[in-house]
């Protein structure tokens, strides 16, 4: 839907939108009533784009009794908005959902045109093509068909409604549309939707279903994603068309509440390096690090627990990868996204007896295309064994794990139900550990500790490892503690000591600069990283061209 905009910004640089009192008088309603009564035909509809400055708001809202109205801010212009309250006897934030209001009439229409403009929708080939367009037609055919008269502004909030539930996520369609949420939890019927918002973090929403409004709910998301679920199989797993994972539970077989999901949104616009700087998620001397490990082909596991955002740190990081390289990715539930030219993405199929395809079963398929990196969303069972005699025989892999320190990550690796053997646990080169920790009273994602896997010490047995980055949660900083891999790639590159420290400090240069340009779409990163492959030393001396030119 086209997005119209009224200029105005709370404190906080969100979109404010105007808050204005509507609605029709007592004799139009008796109007449309009387028109509508008579069911006129051949009435044609006349429409113009929604223009604020000429029509009336098609939301209203007055605040709510007993909250202070701490931000607002447009999710689909100009149909929805949300408004954050703060309750002070409470001490808490309260998320609002700001739809258009119908009228009891306009809803009666609504639930007849529910009926009448789905089935037409279904047989008309220009639905996948242009959804809102079509939806726009029928809309306008059935209403010259019951020859009712209405304005603009009723046409264009019962068009919402409509393209919420046909093409949106239905009630939940704001929360999915707000770029500031990450998670979204739905614990059970009549109980409040909860949310992750960026800046207010945990906060309860107005949303709320009823039983069979949530279990109808949970069946359509699962028939969304291509997946299948019933009472006899009441939990799914999988991913949303646009990339959000989504976790469902149907019914009160294994939720005795009743029926539950979670979804975990799927970022439009993938994070890049300069956007872990931006966040603080780690600092360009990491990073910098990290993009020569890559390059010369060091293989590195991203540990962390629920929501510490390894996955996103490690699409991120994946960035550095050398242009044209032969790249293959492996998940159970898609959500690496990369900006590659030879990349080739496969997920598993399960459930459907015996053609279930594993993450095992393409790990092993993908040594057969030998791929250059192979990048694994999650290892948790028996492909890490394939997984780690792929790095032996030289290849270069990146995969994520749950575990909150390194020692914990050697731990899973050699126990139940991994089982890699410790000679094999030494080809791995580098653990990057990441919390959800908090820092200055606010929650904050860190890459605590970024360690080397050093080989097994001959007097104990044990796995030797040494941490060669480590963040202060007091200070909030990253210190360096020395690098033995940074002395193999040396004598891997016949370079100098002089000549390491040069190209070190080089992209950590070439990354503060890209920061301080607000670089962060991925398009335009990957374009500069290329060009740094290509001729370092011509991308080097633009930069310090421009440096002098702004001092």
């Amino acid at each position: 839907m086209s997005e119209q905009s009224d200029g105005g910004r709370t404190e906080s640089g969100h979109q404010h939108p105007g808050v204005q009192n509507g609605g029709e008088s007592l004799s139009g309603i008796r109007g449309w009533l009387s028109r509508t009564a008579r069911m006129l035909t051949g009435s044609t509809v006349t429409l113009t784009d929604y223009d604020p400055a000429r029509h009336d708001p098609l939301v209203t809202f007055d605040g709510l009794s007993g909250y202070e109205e701490v931000d607002r801010y447009w999710v689909n212009v100009p149909f929805s908005f949300i408004s954050i309250n703060y309750d002070p006897e409470d001490t808490k934030h309260y998320y609002y959902v700001v739809e258009p209001t119908l009228t009891e009439l306009e809803q009666d229409l609504l639930d007849r045109l529910f009926e009448d403009v789905r089935g037409p929708l279904l047989y008309r080939d220009s639905v996948a093509d242009d959804p809102e367009q079509a939806l726009r037609e029928e809309l306008e055919s059935r209403i010259e068909e019951y020859g009712i008269q209405v304005t603009d502004e009723m046409f264009y909030r019962l068009f919402y409604y409509l393209y919420r539930s046909f093409q949106g996520y239905g009630k939940l369609d704001p929360l999915m549309h707000d770029p500031h949420i990450e998670d979204i939890s739905c614990d059970g019927p009549d109980l409040p939707v909860f949310v992750y918002h960026d800046e207010y973090t945990d906060i309860e929403t107005s949303v709320r279903y009823d039983p069979q409004e949530l279990a109808n709910f949970v069946i359509q998301l699962a028939q969304r994603s291509g997946r299948h679920v019933s009472v006899s199989d009441p939990v799914v797993s999988t991913t949303l068309p646009d990339g959000s994972r989504i976790e469902l539970a149907l019914g009160e077989e294994v939720t005795p509440k009743g029926s539950a999901f979670t979804i975990r949104k799927y970022a439009d616009e993938p994070f890049t390096p300069i956007d872990l700087l931006n966040y603080g998620t780690a600092d360009a001397e990491i990073l910098a690090f990290m993009w020569l490990a890559i390059e010369s082909n060091k293989s590195i596991i991203f540990a962390g627990g629920t929501a510490a955002g390894k996955t996103t740190s490690m699409n991120a990081v994946s960035m550095f990868l050398p242009p044209r390289s032969k790249v293959i990715t492996i998940e159970d539930t898609k959500e690496l996204s990369l900006y590659h030219e030879n990349w080739l993405s496969s997920v598993t199929r399960e459930r459907m007896g015996d053609a279930d395809i594993s993450m095992y079963d393409l790990l092993r398929s993908a040594l057969r295309h030998r791929p250059e990196y192979i990048v694994v969303g999650e290892v948790r069972g028996e492909e890490a064994i394939t997984l780690f005699q792929a790095m032996n025989t030289g290849h270069t892999t990146f995969s994520t794990m749950h575990a909150d320190s390194v020692q914990t990550v050697i731990n899973r690796l050699e126990n139940e139900p991994i089982n890699v053997p410790r000679p094999m646990v030494t080809s791995l080169d580098i653990l990057w550990v990441q919390v959800l920790g908090r820092s200055d009273g606010e929650r904050v994602r860190r890459a605590t500790t970024v360690a080397e896997i050093e080989g097994i010490d001959q007097r104990t047995g044990e796995l030797d490892y040494s941490n060669t980055y480590s963040w202060d949660s007091h200070s909030d900083e990253f210190s360096e503690q020395g690098s033995e891999l940074l002395d193999e790639i040396q004598e891997e590159r016949g370079w100098s000591e002089s000549e390491l420290l040069t190209e070190l400090r080089n992209r950590q240069r070439f990354l503060q600069y890209l920061q301080d340009n607000d670089v962060t779409d991925y398009r335009r990163f990957t374009a500069m990283v290329n060009k740094y492959y290509a001729d370092s030393a011509e991308v080097m001396e633009r930069i310090d061209a421009k440096t002098d030119v702004e001092d």
